[in-house]
């Protein structure tokens, strides 16, 4: 038994989210764990969801509203929402609007936290809308060391980290970021995992604890349509590889990773040829990705792109496409 119970941070940014908000918050007021804040950041929805927050914070002393002034971009919003936690607070759980934690989550995650003091962020299984995951360790394993964790990803093992909902950080960690999400990578929830575990460990509770959501109007959708995770996969490899692989396992993914991500261009280009998208749609597609690749100091490149065609047209024609 813990004799000390460290403050824990739980923290909601919402943006119109009135149709799951309620059941939200009233997993949060269940927890078993008696010592936390809950912090509702509302950017300025035009639905009830602030009605419904203050609605709470009025008969729940533990619950503490932020309005925004003004509407901000989504992964903004989400770093402004995070600097509101309490600077005595031990650990910081996100927990999204449209997702739910189950009454044991925050008392089973710090019980590993407390365990392991290299540990910086803390994961369990999850409900994904309909099926469970996260489980890929086996059941004795409550520790792993960040680099190997790391190291795992990025040699194609399968996701621990899940969404941001899934996971309890180290609340040092998060105040000691000026942005802790990067605001130019709708992925920036992994790639900010990436950056931690290169210093600190990775701790997991075999316990289902989270439900996530999914629906139209998550960010997962508009990830979706602009196939922002393959660029993210060929991102975080250049950006983080060298920290976890040795230089030969470096050299070998990052190769094999750009001539998988060129061929997924190649397949989209030669795809917009065939259907009739509209100008705007091919534009967020191509500006979203010639931005990702300009981060990496990289620029699209034309003659890797009509190399990567070539391939696809060889080996698989126009049977590959959506015709």
């Amino acid at each position: 038994m813990m004799t000390e119970r460290p403050l824990v941070s739980v923290v909601t940014p919402i943006y119109n989210g009135e149709a799951y908000l309620t059941a939200c918050i009233q997993s949060v007021l269940a927890q078993t764990y008696p010592t936390l804040e809950y912090v509702i950041v509302d950017n300025c929805s035009t639905d009830r969801s602030l009605e419904i927050a203050n609605g709470y914070a009025d008969i729940a002393m533990r619950i503490r509203v932020v309005s925004n002034s003004r509407c901000l971009p989504m992964l903004e919003n989400w770093n402004h929402a995070l600097r509101q936690i309490d600077p005595s607070s031990r650990y910081c759980k996100v927990l999204h609007a449209d997702d739910l934690m189950f009454p044991d989550c925050v008392e089973r995650m710090v019980e590993v936290g407390e365990a392991h003091p290299s540990v910086g962020v803390i994961s369990a299984y999850r409900v994904d809308e309909d099926h469970v995951n996260l489980d890929v360790i086996p059941y004795e394993t409550t520790f792993i060391s960040g680099k190997d964790l790391c190291r795992r990803r990025l040699l194609g093992q399968p996701d621990l980290f899940g969404s941001p909902s899934s996971l309890m950080l180290r609340a040092d960690l998060v105040r000691g970021r000026e942005r802790f999400y990067n605001e130019d990578n709708l992925h920036a929830d992994s790639e900010v995992c990436l950056d931690l575990l290169r210093h600190v460990d990775f701790g997991f509770v075999h316990q289902v604890l989270t439900y996530t959501r999914r629906h139209n109007e998550a960010v997962t959708a508009s990830a979706r349509k602009l196939n922002t995770h393959k660029a993210s996969h060929y991102v975080h490899l250049v950006k983080y590889g060298r920290y976890f692989l040795s230089e030969p396992e470096y050299a070998r993914q990052s190769k094999r990773a750009r001539r998988m991500y060129y061929r997924f261009l190649a397949e989209e280009y030669l795809q917009s040829l065939l259907d009739r998208h509209s100008h705007n749609q091919r534009d967020a597609f191509w500006g979203y990705h010639r931005a990702q690749l300009k981060g990496l100091g990289q620029a699209l490149s034309i003659p890797a792109l009509i190399s990567a065609s070539i391939a696809v047209l060889y080996n698989h024609g126009l049977d590959r496409l959506k015709v």
